[in-house]
């Protein structure tokens, strides 16, 4: 709730942050840069995702209970099989055995016999992976084919303790990883030695730094062999005399530095309550005035007793019943002038008090009266 006019708020303001403002007029004057390798994709330079179904073994007890897990049961009544061991028509009954997903990222250009590293996660009721063993499990890619097999001792860094009237769980005891545990059986075909010319794909595409990288790679090569084709992309095209490949190209020009720029823009957290806001973010001139209505009931109930000896009466409960109301009368309205960055209203409204949750609201208003020129994207 505010307790002065925004007045008040712009002079504590301009007072308070007289060095944050300096320090955003000096930065605004020197160039911020960063290299194009930093803001850029190549195209088709890629990860690629891999996911295999596997069991666990080696566990204390915290396994999956096989009458409430069918499908590891049945995994490993074929495992056993497969190893001559015939358990069909057997009751197993272990908790040492869990069904898990193993999931992993194969990197581009990843060669035949490396290893990446793995991520095992429980798809049944197992209480823990803690000491236990991935068995063989292939990794396929999204078109079916298997490119890497995994295996090995899981390290977990969650664990859990559980007694008779209580349990301590630590970070999450049914997921963990295995460095290095997968070995890859099959390279992914891409050859980039016969391209003549790539795309950089930018990670947040803006026309501006698209066209600022086509200009920096033209000028550093002394040749028109960058163009921006949208805010997305920039295709290079080897230039006709370059002695080298699109290899030695990329290698040239990635180090070249950028200053890259970006949509004025405010991210709200709602659940968290958490505010990320651009430094380009500014408002226009708007009224704001913030009240809220507070109800508070307090109960203080009080015990009514009879006189000592006397030959009638009883102890009752008599209530008691207090109801305060506010309703922010003392509240103002407050005009914020052009120019007033969201940085000044935010760190103004922390200095009054004001809660996040309420920042977002005000944000919100604002965004909704027009006067705030970003966009808002609430996560």
């Amino acid at each position: 709730m505010f307790k002065t006019e925004f007045k008040t708020l712009t002079k504590y303001v301009l007072i308070g942050l007289i060095t944050a403002s300096m320090v955003f007029t000096a930065n605004d004057g020197e160039a911020k840069t960063t290299r194009i390798k930093d803001i850029v994709d190549i195209e088709g330079v890629r990860d690629n995702m891999l996911v295999g179904y596997g069991l666990v073994v080696g566990l204390n007890g915290t396994g999956d209970s096989l009458n409430n897990s069918p499908f590891t049961q049945q995994s490993l009544t074929a495992m056993l099989e497969r190893l001559g061991v015939n358990v069909k028509g057997q009751n197993l009954n272990t908790g040492n055995v869990a069904a898990v997903m193993v999931t992993a990222t194969l990197p581009p250009f990843a060669n035949q016999g490396s290893r990446i590293d793995i991520t095992a996660s429980t798809l049944g009721d197992a209480e823990s992976l803690q000491g236990g063993t991935l068995l063989v499990t292939p990794l396929m890619g999204a078109d079916g084919e298997v490119y890497a097999v995994a295996q090995g001792s899981i390290a977990v860094s969650g664990y859990s303790a559980q007694g008779e009237s209580a349990t301590f769980v630590r970070n999450i005891p049914t997921s963990g990883r295995i460095a290095e545990g997968a070995i890859v059986e099959r390279e992914i075909d891409f050859n980039m030695d016969s391209y003549n010319e790539v795309r950089l794909a930018l990670r947040n595409p803006d026309f501006t730094t698209a066209r600022r990288i086509s200009r920096a790679i033209n000028g550093f090569m002394s040749a028109d062999i960058a163009s921006a084709e949208n805010s997305g992309s920039v295709k290079l095209k080897k230039p006709s005399g370059f002695k080298g490949s699109i290899v030695d190209l990329i290698t040239d020009i990635e180090q070249l530095p950028i200053q890259p720029d970006q949509v004025a823009r405010v991210v709200i957290d709602e659940r968290s309550g958490v505010i990320v806001m651009g430094s380009d973010v500014k408002i226009s001139t708007v009224a704001i005035a913030q009240g809220s209505l507070t109800i508070r009931i307090t109960e203080t109930p009080q015990v009514s007793q009879a006189n000592p000896f006397s030959a009638q009466g009883q102890t009752v409960v008599v209530p008691r019943t207090e109801i305060d109301v506010n309703t922010g009368d003392d509240v103002r309205l407050g005009i914020l002038e052009t120019g007033v960055t969201l940085q000044d209203l935010v760190t103004g409204l922390n200095k009054l008090g004001v809660e996040p949750r309420d920042t977002i609201t005000i944000l919100q208003a604002i965004k909704a009266a027009g006067a705030l020129q970003a966009d808002i994207q609430t996560l």
